[in-house]
């Protein structure tokens, strides 16, 4: 693993985290959200469409469940 993977994957954990909490709507809210928590790799860990649509999904199912 790469430097540059795990660092994708820690801001992808933590993405995930913030989607679970039941804070956020979408993917993009949860992005600025790691923006603002100093994410440099936020952008390039959410480029992809499966990861937006996972996080998305997460955040859905954390509104139902709070």
């Amino acid at each position: 693993m790469t430097p540059d993977n795990s660092g994708l994957q820690a801001v992808r954990a933590r993405a995930y985290a913030l989607a679970e909490s039941g804070r956020f709507s979408n993917a993009h809210a949860v992005e600025q959200a790691l923006i603002a928590e100093g994410w440099p790799q936020a952008g390039a860990a959410l480029q992809s469409d499966y990861a937006r649509k996972a996080i998305s999904e997460k955040c859905q199912a954390a509104a139902k469940a709070h």
